[in-house]
């Protein structure tokens, strides 16, 4: 099993391209299945997910071309041949309930396996099969697998979500874009994801308003075409190493990165004694003086404080001059960092969705275990900051999310290494 060494004390300063979008990617890839014709995506990122999801979308029929070393993705569905997602791919990864609504929209049924649980909650999935319902579906779930049909098509109707799940809004989004009539979704999740996905079915014919609020209004239409799209720039990665400079001194410039796709963050980054830049292409950020200042943090849905950059907020206040209090409102069983972060020196204690954290004046390297994507990046980042070397491992979590992680941080002056057993 591979490991990541990190030896702290080294400042950071350069320059890291950001990577498009996985969240965004996972959600456009089974867009082409609404289609005939080929759908393109380019800035797609090089990570263990975007192959899972290709290998789930040629297991329905999907002819998938890899183009430029994986940045551009070429995905044609003729005709959806299989409309089976099983168990043995669906088990690897959340995302693939997301090939739910566009099978059933264009053909009018699916069969997809239900998703296991995962380390940071459960997260039903059960708004996208009430939003199916609406939508006029008839759902059986057995064997561990939702059986849906819409013998008469799917009718647009109005439905609102109980809560502004991401997956239920882009499941939903898609399939209404093929109902008959008009389908107005309330209350639904406005994340630059969800707005790049509206933006990519406009492209292929949809007939979309209200992206980015909370209310969508799809007019159906009778089908789609092919298109062109480039993928959003990853707005977690961009915050994950904007904490870099900021938790290990120096000045690095995030090739790509914008501030409204981080703006809840920013804030709260800037609140610790962050200095953000803004260029025409890129965010510069830097630390303003020594002091990381201590600042409490509730997680939310967009436009909130992410609950995707939590446990990397949680390592910089590790070392703020003062106690932090940290609220996790999105998932449960997401402070699973926070023993390891104490393994190395911290001080935090957790109690149901609060975390508390008191502020030392220095970590020590140590090893720990990623426990899930968003922790392994986490103990990174405090280990390039800590006393010593910290040896992380478990570190197939990072694939899922990060692309080339030792690359972008050495290239910025960490001393960091990736071994394989």
């Amino acid at each position: 099993m591979d490991r990541i060494v990190v030896t702290g004390g080294a400042a950071l300063n350069g320059q890291i391209p950001i990577s498009g979008a996985k969240n965004a990617c996972l959600t456009l890839m089974p867009a082409a299945l609404l289609s005939e014709e080929p759908l393109t995506l380019t800035n797609v990122p090089r990570l263990s997910d975007i192959s899972t999801m290709t290998e789930l979308l040629e297991s329905l029929g999907c002819e998938v071309a890899s183009l430029q070393g994986g940045r551009v993705l070429a995905i044609g569905t003729a005709k959806i041949s299989n409309h089976t997602a099983h168990y043995d791919i669906v088990r690897k990864m959340r995302a693939s309930i997301g090939v739910l609504g566009p099978m059933l929209a264009r053909d009018g049924e699916a069969v997809v396996s239900l998703p296991g649980g995962c380390a940071i909650g459960a997260r039903p999935v059960d708004i996208h099969l009430s939003g199916f319902e609406a939508l006029g579906a008839v759902l059986d779930l057995r064997d561990g697998y939702i059986h849906a049909t819409a013998p008469k098509g799917l009718i647009g109707t109005t439905y609102e979500l109980p809560f502004a799940s991401v997956g239920a809004t882009e499941n939903l989004l898609s399939a209404a874009t093929l109902a008959k009539g008009t389908t107005v979704l309330k209350n639904v999740a406005r994340e630059p994801e969800i707005v790049d996905l509206a933006k990519c079915l406009r492209a292929m014919g949809a007939q979309i308003e209200g992206e980015g609020t909370s209310t969508l209004t799809i007019q159906g239409v009778d089908r789609l075409g092919g298109a062109t799209h480039q993928v959003v720039t990853d707005r977690i990665e961009l915050g994950t190493y904007m904490l870099a400079p900021v938790i290990t001194g120096g000045k690095v410039e995030l090739l790509g990165g914008r501030r409204d796709l981080v703006s809840a963050f920013s804030d709260k980054l800037e609140a610790a004694g962050a200095i953000i830049e803004e260029t025409p292409n890129s965010l510069i950020v830097s630390r303003k003086g020594d002091i990381i200042h201590p600042v409490n943090i509730k997680t939310e849905v967009h436009p909130g404080f992410p609950t995707d950059l939590q446990a990397q907020m949680m390592a910089l206040l590790t070392l703020a001059d003062g106690t932090s209090v940290l609220e996790e409102t999105i998932f449960e069983n997401r402070f699973m960092h926070a023993p390891e972060l104490i393994r190395m020196g911290a001080d935090i204690e957790v109690h149901g969705g609060h975390a508390t954290v008191k502020g030392v004046k220095s970590l020590k390297g140590a090893p720990v275990m990623a426990t899930d994507l968003r922790a392994s990046i986490s103990l990174i980042m405090a280990g390039m900051v800590a006393e010593g070397e910290t040896v992380v491992t478990r570190v197939y979590h990072l694939d899922r999310g990060y692309e080339h992680v030792v690359r972008k941080l050495s290239a910025c002056g960490a001393n960091i290494e990736r071994i394989s057993e």
